[in-house]
């Protein structure tokens, strides 16, 4: 059975595309700063790279015609500036809630922006630790329900049938893995990513055991938000360790693990309940049989 579910691990994970990631993550990406005060303009620049010893990957360029706004992808302007749709206000009192507001629309450019940009970092790792995170719980509510349509059909790297949901959500975080790797300037690849590969499939008979036990006997239902929980969890989890790992090049410490997987549970359980909220209402509105 162990060896069997190793097999279709690996069988699952090797439908994954870390070249598809590097590719994204390396696309060549502009930065624009549109500023008339020097201090703002220092402020973006030490915001973007906060390690100015690092050589730049990519052009940050301050705007000084019409015609730069179409040399760069995306941008940041000074408050009160009049600005195009790609450029965002820039606040140096709170530069975390600019680039939430500038993230919150560019999702195309998150990878190329964390991997250049190291201010971006932490938010594009954590957008990418909860977008995975809801993948993985959608799928699995949606593998208990009948008539929902399972989420493989909806991502491109999920080619073919799953078994079961451990094989998805344990695919889905090694995809996580290259992800963080691409947004921290990491070599992608299954190569480079060995030893953390190995750790997330070693970890996947755990938290299905938990996933079993939550739902085990309970009626249609009553379940599934202890299920996706576990899932969501589980998968935040990992990805913070990940993300550690590739911040500080060293491995997370077992109680801050299980920390982040107790702290996840409060964070995750509203989108969660909505996650399963939404799969409850398709089976409801579903077709029965003619």
């Amino acid at each position: 059975m162990l060896v069997s579910l190793g097999s279709q691990i690996r069988a699952a994970i090797g439908n994954l595309n870390p070249g598809a990631v590097s590719a994204a993550a390396r696309r060549p990406i502009a930065f624009g700063v549109l500023a008339g005060d020097e201090e703002c303009v220092d402020a973006i620049n030490e915001f973007l790279r906060p390690a100015p010893a690092r050589a730049p990957r990519s052009p940050v360029i301050r705007i000084t015609g019409d015609d730069d706004f179409g040399r760069v992808a995306v941008g940041y302007a000074e408050r009160g500036i009049p600005h195009p749709q790609h450029f965002y206000m820039f606040d140096p009192s709170d530069p975390r809630g600019s680039a939430s507001a500038l993230l919150d629309d560019s999702e195309d450019h998150w990878l190329p922006l964390a991997r250049n940009f190291e201010g971006f970092r932490s938010a594009v790792s954590e957008r990418l630790i909860w977008k995975i995170a809801k993948e993985n719980t959608l799928f699995t509510v949606a593998t208990s329900l009948p008539n929902v349509v399972p989420l493989t059909l909806v991502l491109p790297w999920a080619v073919g049938e799953f078994a079961s949901d451990t094989l998805f959500l344990t695919a889905n975080q090694v995809r996580l893995s290259f992800l963080l790797a691409a947004a921290h300037g990491h070599d992608v690849g299954f190569d480079s990513q060995s030893i953390k590969i190995g750790s997330i499939a070693g970890a996947a008979l755990g938290w299905r055991a938990l996933a079993r036990q939550a739902v085990s006997k309970a009626p249609a239902g009553l379940g599934l938000v202890p299920k996706g929980l576990i899932a969501f969890s589980a998968t935040y989890a990992v990805g913070r360790g990940l993300e550690y790992w590739f911040r500080e090049g060293k491995v997370l410490g077992s109680a801050v693990r299980e920390r982040h997987f107790r702290d996840a549970r409060v964070k995750g359980r509203d989108a969660v309940e909505q996650l399963v909220e939404k799969a409850l209402a398709g089976v409801r509105t579903a077709p029965g049989p003619a």
